[in-house]
């Protein structure tokens, strides 16, 4: 008995981790570390919704999309840790609360 994978169940599994990062953001609004993580996350599901459909329908295109994405995701994150780091030497915390504090 050989079961493949299929289509559906990429997308199933992007569906799930969509979902749980969107929990993340929603339920999570004082760590700022989560944040980012969780927004890594929806662009990885996202990314493995193009590379299943690249894959299904046997063009690259799909998978050219994911090396832009996966740069836009490393710039998000290298600024998003900058931000992290001035916050957390003006402030002693890392609270997004206090991210309003630092307003010109």
């Amino acid at each position: 008995m050989t079961t493949s994978i299929t289509l559906g169940h990429f997308l199933s599994l992007g569906a799930i981790l969509f979902a749980m990062s969107v929990i993340g953001i929603f339920l999570n609004r004082k760590n700022l570390i989560v944040l980012l993580m969780a927004i890594e996350l929806m662009l990885l599901a996202v990314n493995m919704n193009f590379v299943a459909f690249s894959h299904y329908l046997g063009n690259m295109d799909g998978q050219v999309f994911v090396f832009f994405i996966l740069t836009v995701a490393a710039a998000e994150s290298a600024i998003g840790l900058a931000i992290l780091v001035v916050l957390f030497r003006n402030r002693q915390s890392i609270n997004v609360d206090e991210l309003d504090t630092l307003k010109g």
